[in-house]
This record gives structure tokens, sequence and C-alpha cells, in this order.
């Protein structure tokens, strides 16, 4: 439980783990994800690092490819064979990739591309009708942010089909831990709150019996850009928080796994840091979840003597405390998390230097342009 709780921004359900552990059950996770964009540190770092610590709790964990997703939101043209393409290669290359930097095996994950589990499933889209029938169309509604849309948006009626399909996704593959960013909640409270109506698709817990599916969601990383509105308003922090989030659509808010050294140092260096402000920093925010929450610190500042010499930082408590009183200046942040990120992000780099895979980059690339 210690490996499936750590580094988690909340667990819904956790006191429900415990005892499928000891009935000596193999728990099985999944986390989903549109083939959309590039593989960013939140995609990419954040989602692996969790995966990482429930297989070595020997959680058996997979990685939905969610093609029809992708292909509802509107994303990639809607080319539906492209997507395909994309998802079985670059987007499963860059999620082994983001494996391999936080030391885990890659083959360790199963990926599985819904176009194959909704065609070898015929009882899925059954499946999407009990969810549907046990859900309201204002529910439906109100959980559209999970696409990044807003709630009163003037949306197509496929769009009020994906959340039902989300939850589907977690009945069709039998998981009692279903894991995503804190932004796709929405469709995981639906999938606990429907669970014990399911009839087709029933999670199974001890002795076959039905159960909720647990919902496990990994912190945000907060994008590099300047927020909406600063300073922010107590009353929009959470609304400033969420515009922040990193985005794969900007890339001057991410860095993504296999970016060179001198497009990661720049990224940094642009950064938005405001001096002494803890709070919306999102260099401070990625030196608390990459370097000691997933790399496990320390952090290090290399300065010239004239600038008060080299400083390594034991806690994130330290760094914050430093930066406040102003004995670490932002520049000299930028320059210890910059360095940090390039060395841990060198296996995705490695791995995607491999011509075959440096190939669905370029793929990639090509049909963002």
């Amino acid at each position: 439980m210690a490996l499936v709780e750590r580094n988690t921004a909340e667990i819904i359900g956790a006191d429900e783990l415990p005892p499928l552990m000891d009935a000596g059950l193999e728990l099985r996770h999944y986390i989903g994800f549109e083939i959309s964009g590039k593989a960013h540190l939140g995609t990419g770092i954040m989602s692996m690092a969790k995966v990482r610590d429930l297989t070595a709790a020997g959680v058996h964990c997979s990685v939905l490819l969610a093609d029809w997703h992708t292909w509802i939101n509107d994303k990639l043209g809607g080319d539906r064979e492209l997507i395909r393409r994309i998802a079985t290669g670059y987007f499963t290359e860059a999620f082994r990739a983001s494996l391999l930097c936080v030391d885990a095996e890659p083959g360790s994950v199963e990926f599985v591309l819904a176009s194959d589990l909704y065609r070898d499933d015929t009882e899925y889209w059954a499946t999407v009708i009990e969810v549907s029938k046990n859900t309201t169309l204002a529910r439906m509604q109100r959980s559209i942010s999970i696409l990044g849309r807003q709630e009163r948006e003037s949306i197509d009626f496929a769009k009020l089909i994906y959340p039902a399909m989300q939850a589907a996704d977690i009945f069709t593959l039998g998981v009692h831990i279903a894991h995503a960013g804190m932004d796709q909640r929405k469709a995981h409270v639906i999938a606990r709150d429907v669970a014990m109506q399911m009839r087709i698709h029933a999670v199974r817990g001890i002795d076959g019996a039905p159960m909720k599916p647990v919902a496990l969601h990994h912190p945000l990383l907060l994008g590099l850009r300047r927020p909406p509105v600063w300073p922010v308003p107590p009353e929009s922090a959470r609304d400033v928080f969420s515009a922040m989030k990193m985005s794969k659509s900007d890339p001057g808010s991410a860095v993504f796994v296999h970016d060179s050294p001198d497009e990661i140092m720049t990224k940094i260096r642009k950064a938005f840091c405001p001096p002494g402000e803890v709070t919306f920093n999102p260099i401070l925010d990625w030196i608390d979840k990459l370097v000691f929450r997933i790399a496990g610190g320390p952090f290090v500042v290399d300065r010239s003597e004239a600038n008060g010499g080299r400083v390594v930082f034991d806690t994130n408590d330290e760094v914050v405390a430093a930066y406040v009183d102003g004995s670490l200046h932002p520049m000299d942040a930028k320059a210890g998390l910059a360095a940090r990120l390039i060395d841990f992000l060198e296996p995705a780099r490695i791995h995607f230097a491999k011509p075959a895979i440096h190939a669905m980059l370029e793929e990639i690339d090509a049909a963002l342009a």
C-alpha cells in the first residue's frame, strides 16, 4: 500500500485495496490516453512513475491507447488510420522511453489498442449502454471537462458518449485500479457510482463479488507559462491552476520526454519563476514533483564561488526555504532543474535516437505541422 499510495493526489476507495491484497487477488490496473500531441513530462513521466510503483507492488498494469476517444475529441484531424498508427508507434514508444527514465522495465506493462479491445469483446458496446442507462444526461454534460472542454461549450453529440466509453473501458478491462491525472476524476467517479449496477462486465473482487474500481489520481504538473492573471486572486486559484496545466498543444509550456538538452535549457530558462513566490511557480513545482518525489533527489545547484558556490538540497522544504529567503535565485533554480532534467531524460533520448523509433517521432511531427 505504501507503493500504491506514494506520490498520489488522491485515491478514492484506498481502504478497499488491502482486503484484496490480503486475499491474494492479482490486482489489475489501467490508465488510458488520447493519441494527441507529443508526450510531455506530465503525460510520460508523472503517469509512468506511478505505473512503476504499481508494478513494484505486484499490480498488473496496462496502458489503453484510446484511438476511438481521440477520434471523438477531434484530434489528429480525425484520421483514424493515422491515429492508430501513431498509437501503436510513437505513443507506445514514448511510454516505454518514460518507463526507462523512471528505472522501470517497459516489458512489465501491457499496451492495449482500444480498437482491438472493442473488436474482440462483443459485449463492449452493451457495457457502454449499461453505463449510460445508470447515468443521467446532466451528469454526462458535467463530465465533458475530461475532454478538455467547457461544461457549457457547444459540442457534437458523440462527445457526450465519451465519459460512458471511458467508464466502460474500466469494466471491460476488469481493472481494480483506474488511474489517471486529476483532470480525469469525473469519469472515474461515474464508474464507481454505476459499478454495483453493472451486470455485463462487473469488476470482480474477493470470491468473485462485484466491487467498485478504486480511482487513483496522480498530480498534474504546472505548465511553464505565466498564469493568465498575476498575481492570482485567492478566489480564482483553482481555475488558474487548471489553466496552467502543462499542454501538448503549447510546446513552450512543456518539456517533452525526448527533448534535446538545448531544448530543455531554453524552455526552462524562459519559464515563469517569480522571485520569492512558491505557489503557481512551475520551477518549484517541478523540483518538488520530479526531482524529489520521482527521481528521489537531491537537488543540486552548481554556482560560481562568487555567487555562493555549489549547494546541495536534500529535501524540497530546504529548496522552498532558500527560495523564499532569496538565497536561491530564480536563475540558479532554473539551471539546477535543467541540468537534472537533462540527466534524467537521457534514457528517452537514447531510445528515440534509434532509427526506427526516431522515424515515429518524425511522423507525429509531420502530423502536427
